[in-house]
């Protein structure tokens, strides 16, 4: 299947490359990375990146192209980082000559001609260092820092399960190229003023469910207060997640403009330890990994409902392994 990834690559005079929704660093990092590469290794093919507006602070590793319906008609597809067609950034995807799939997430669906899905990796970035390598492509310090950016998202600093010699391996790998990571991880530290409030919000005003689902409800009106964008209540989920007793954790993030008053969405952001999460994602417009999903609710009785599930699998999972943190 790798060869014949390569071999569609050359095929094609123009690719596209697309992302998930809501982007985080494995797909926009993923994306730009893979864009440059085949600038850098077929210099006369024309290669897209396209998707929706990328955080301030992934700005710099990210990249977004306007493509003209037209170029899809005989172009070459490539999809990353993006388990389901439902959560595929811009349709005119569907308007490719052919589709290829390159992605990790467990709850992953066949929609390409050609699907390459390994679970086991726990970035997409790492995916595509083991094809970089296998096809001998060149690459540069742009790349390699894009792809490690990736890398160091999507397993939590190299903290998560499924990190392995191979993801450690392929990030030594991107460190020969040069990469700043004291530049990179500054970037990915560094908060606004406002962030910092709003976190110590957060470690006043969280609650529990009875079996220890924390969580937490970003309404507009908070985010007014604080004056902090979405993105920005988004990245605080994971302030919740070292509380005792606490294996679940949850960010809801009202969607609403400035012109509604009512939230017609609310993104949810689902965070565990040791607990398989994803699977009750599903049951609300989301998915994801194991122990880190997003979802979608349009309701506080859809956020009441979800909370309920969390709750129910946390107490059996507690019954079940009473020894856990």
């Amino acid at each position: 299947m790798k060869n014949e990834i390569l071999n569609k690559i050359k095929e094609y005079e123009t690719i596209i490359i697309h992302r998930h929704i809501r982007p985080d660093g494995d797909c926009i990092g993923s994306q730009k990375a893979l864009k440059e590469a085949l600038i850098l290794n077929f210099p006369n093919k024309k290669v897209y990146a396209v998707g929706d507006e990328i955080p301030d602070y992934l700005k710099e590793y990210g990249a977004i192209d306007e493509v003209d319906e037209h170029l899809y008609i005989n172009a070459l597809v490539i999809v990353l980082d993006t388990a389901s067609k439902s959560r595929i950034c811009n349709n005119n995807y569907e308007k490719a000559k052919f589709l290829i799939k390159i992605d990790h997430h467990d709850d992953s669906e066949d929609y390409a001609n050609i699907n390459y899905v390994d679970h086991e990796s726990p970035a997409c970035a790492s995916i595509l260092v083991r094809l970089f390598k296998e096809w001998n492509f060149k690459l540069n310090k742009e790349i390699a820092t894009c792809l490690y950016l990736s890398i160091t998202t999507d397993t939590g600093r190299f903290r998560y399960r499924g990190v392995n010699e191979e993801v450690l391996t392929n990030a030594g790998y991107l460190l020969n190229y040069g990469v700043d990571t004291d530049m990179l991880y500054t970037r990915l530290y560094i908060k606004k003023i406002e962030a910092l409030k709003l976190q110590g919000y957060v470690f006043q005003h969280f609650k529990k469910t009875k079996n220890g689902v924390a969580y937490i409800y970003f309404t507009k009106e908070l985010m007014d207060k604080f004056n902090v964008t979405k993105e920005d209540a988004a990245n605080l989920v994971n302030c919740l997640d070292s509380i005792e007793g606490c294996l679940i954790w949850v960010a809801f993030i009202d969607q609403a403009n400035s012109t509604q008053n009512i939230p017609s969405e609310i993104r949810v952001r689902l965070r565990s330890r040791f607990v398989a999460i994803n699977e009750i994602a599903t049951h609300y417009h989301g998915g994801g990994h194991l122990m880190a999903a997003g979802a979608t609710i349009y309701s506080k009785k859809e956020m009441q409902k979800l909370l309920k599930e969390l709750d129910n699998l946390l107490k059996k999972y507690k019954e079940d392994n009473p020894c856990v943190f």
